[in-house]
């Protein structure tokens, strides 16, 4: 039989395959989004999230500085509030003796080449659990942008090097850098969570925080899943507002959005792989249905081939693990 192009020349050897690779990851790709709660000493597991676990500060420092040395560049931080110290509008966000100010501190200087990340949203510190004010069961844009900017404020003053807004509430990007850079905070950047959905897969990260709307959900300011246009408009709106990245999440349910993001920015962007997709692949795995490791880095290398700069994933210091 006469076959002049084989295709399957180039796959012949694992070298072969290896050269004419189009798309690979790194360990400086990933992003480790992390739990931190108060207390000496502590680690408690995620029971929806198997492997995570919420970590006091002196843990977090060292699982932090154990990441660095795999490779992983940077981090990012939410706090476990305690609900004695939530209100209606978030004012412990701006403690600057708070857990996530104290753990922003202690990385800074225990782990100074991380580059560290913190949210900015109101649901980690809120009785009401929503992402912005709440009055008369309306989550309330403009009322919301003073309290999202003096808590990016207190996050810079403790040390963050970036920002990232994951409210959805409009013109925050703006208000925010603003802010920033009035207080002599002008090399603070700000990571946008631009297109974030108002998507079923976020529910086992909700029972790490406990934070969970108390009522209602967040479909009013979370982007329908339906759309795709309206991502590109957020996102183009972020950037001219001052955001120096941008972020789609969830990620894998959503990689055609982040293809068409990263054909229409030139800025770098970021997919989360967020709490429901790690612990899919993590309860699979632990039935004996899937190869935990193969499909980790699979599905972090689908991230990239859909043109994702940087990943935030749980599963960060495993992968850099196995790709070292």
């Amino acid at each position: 039989m006469e076959i002049r192009i084989r295709p399957r020349r180039n796959r012949r050897t694992a070298s072969l395959r290896a050269m004419v690779r189009e798309n690979r990851i790194t360990p400086e790709n990933l992003i480790w989004p992390v739990f931190v709660l108060e207390g000496q000493d502590q680690r408690i597991p995620v029971k929806s999230m198997p492997g995570v676990d919420r970590m006091s500060i002196d843990i977090l420092v060292k699982e932090v500085q154990e990441a660095a040395a795999l490779g992983v560049p940077a981090v990012a931080l939410f706090p476990v509030v305690d609900d004695k110290l939530k209100d209606s509008m978030a004012s412990e966000s701006t403690n600057e003796e708070g857990l996530l100010q104290r753990a922003i501190r202690a990385l800074k200087e225990h782990a100074p080449s991380v580059t560290v990340i913190t949210d900015v949203a109101m649901d980690p510190y809120s009785s009401d659990g929503h992402d912005g004010v709440v009055e008369n069961g309306q989550i309330l844009n403009d009322e919301t942008l003073p309290v999202l900017a003096e808590m990016a404020l207190s996050q810079a003053e403790a040390g963050a090097d970036i920002v990232a807004p994951s409210d959805m509430m409009d013109g925050r990007i703006g208000y925010i850098r603003d802010a920033l850079d009035a207080s002599g905070f002008e090399d603070v950047g700000i990571l946008a969570y631009s297109a974030k959905y108002a998507s079923a897969f976020y529910g086992p990260f909700r029972d790490a925080l406990d934070s969970a709307p108390k009522h209602g959900d967040k479909k009013t300011y979370q982007m329908d899943p339906a759309n795709v246009i309206e991502a590109l408009r957020e996102i183009q709106l972020d950037i001219e507002e001052g955001a120096d990245m941008v972020m789609v999440k969830p990620g894998m349910p959503y990689l055609d959005v982040v293809r068409v993001v990263r054909d229409n920015v030139e800025v770098p962007v970021a997919a989360y792989q967020v709490s429901g997709e790690y612990a899919m692949i993590e309860a699979a795995a632990q039935q004996g249905w899937l190869d935990r490791d193969a499909c980790m880095l699979e599905s972090l290398l689908a991230f990239r081939r859909a043109g994702a700069d940087m990943i935030l994933t749980y599963f960060a210091p495993a992968a850099a693990r196995l790709l070292q």
